[in-house]
């Protein structure tokens, strides 16, 4: 990594609190070897819940169930991208007590894994699901999660959160909670061969704008910069091979891995705190048009970064352009972080990823109501580059 002495007043190291009580089995086979060893650890009811019709075609349906004969399983199945609160978590909730649920298996992508922590952490509240995300009231005991992921993409299997999705109120909100880590997380890259084109590049969209959002940040410290770039170098050079060559063990097995760190906190030990504003107006604009969360970023990023260019932020971009491009200065700065914002539109669009809002459905009529419902939720004023109304509306304009 070449050290930009220009951000020296930047790398501080803050105190900082870190955990996760997930275990995780990762390569090939670790489904077939462990899952019988987990589920040895909890009662005999168990919820499974997954997505449509990918992990039948997998195999790792019959799969599951030939590995947990005797036990007595349930099921919540069709939990779509962007998981909805109604009916997927109230439909898990009422299962979970109704059944006396001891444990719930998550099989699928991130999505699955999100609506499962819901579930797990509301489980045991009375109350209407609802104030458990919205943070109206807490956690206090959750039910024990194992997952399996078929998705390299949001790191859900490494975290305690989960963005939920209420279609009545248009609201896309994180939910977290320390009791809803993943016990289990069993990762076997090759359920990630048959993602399409499409998921493989939205998850790789997702999981760099994890470490963009943490990157984006001061003050830094010379190691979590380092662990940033490694991560964001690994995902741009393996997304590529994976996308020509599907069935790619190493390419596919480094970008799962890759993923799983975006949300764990472990890249941000020590930083500055970030309020994640693209992760925030997405989330604005998916509640709504119900658009690839990933595909969403991928659109934004550039245009966010084109606004927050200033004298505040510039070295930052440079040192993005020289430790993850490989770019060289030669003059202005201000140069070099253009041509980084640059190769970030050709980087996405080389992915196949549609370079405008338009592409995908997004018109001009309710960005002004999108950009409302993101002033009063997210708090973006207090953002690393602060953005206000007109400047969150602006990015969004740019982005049609």
């Amino acid at each position: 990594m070449r050290y930009n002495q220009n951000e020296s007043r930047s790398l501080t190291m803050n105190n900082f609190f870190w955990e996760t009580p997930t275990k995780v089995y990762f390569g090939k086979g670790v489904v077939d070897e462990h899952l019988q060893e987990v589920r040895s650890h909890y009662g005999k009811r168990v919820l499974l819940t997954y997505g449509k019709s990918s992990i039948k075609n997998r195999g790792l349906y019959d799969k599951v169930y030939s590995l947990l004969k005797g036990y007595e399983i349930y099921e919540l199945s069709g939990i779509e991208p962007n998981p909805k609160y109604n009916p997927s978590v109230l439909e898990g909730v009422k299962i979970c007590k109704e059944k006396k649920i001891d444990v719930i298996l998550a099989v699928g992508g991130g999505s699955v894994l999100d609506c499962t922590k819901a579930i797990a952490g509301s489980a045991f509240y009375d109350g209407d699901p609802w104030d458990i995300i919205i943070g109206k009231a807490e956690t206090v005991k959750a039910l024990p999660i194992v997952d399996i992921l078929t998705l390299a993409a949001t790191g859900s299997e490494f975290d305690d959160g989960g963005v939920i999705s209420r279609t009545e109120t248009n609201d896309k909100l994180c939910y977290s909670s320390p009791l809803v880590f993943p016990a289990y997380s069993l990762l076997d890259p090759t359920y990630t061969f048959s993602v399409s084109k499409k998921q493989t590049a939205a998850g790789t969209a997702d999981a760099r704008n994890h470490v963009f959002e943490q990157y984006f940040a001061t003050p830094s410290t010379l190691l979590n910069d380092g662990r940033r770039e490694a991560r964001l170098r690994s995902l741009r050079t393996n997304v590529k091979i994976a996308l020509k060559e599907p069935d790619n063990y190493e390419a596919r097995a480094q970008l799962r891995w890759d993923c799983s760190f975006g949300c764990n906190g472990i890249l941000a030990c020590g930083s500055g705190a970030s309020s994640w504003p693209r992760h925030a107006m997405e989330h604005a604009l998916s509640a709504y048009y119900d658009i690839t969360h990933g595909i969403g970023l991928a659109i934004l990023t550039p245009r966010w970064r084109e606004h927050i260019l200033n004298d505040k932020s510039v070295d930052r971009f440079v040192s993005y352009a020289k430790n993850v491009l490989g770019l060289k200065e030669e003059g202005n700065k201000f140069v070099l972080a253009r041509e980084a914002i640059r190769k970030t539109y050709e980087f996405f669009e080389s992915l196949g990823i549609p370079r405008h809002l338009k592409d995908v459905g997004i018109d001009e009529s309710r960005l002004e109501e999108r950009t409302e419902h993101i002033v009063e939720k997210e708090g973006l004023d207090q953002a690393w580059e602060p953005l206000y109304h007109d400047d969150i509306l602006a990015i969004l304009k740019a982005s049609l």
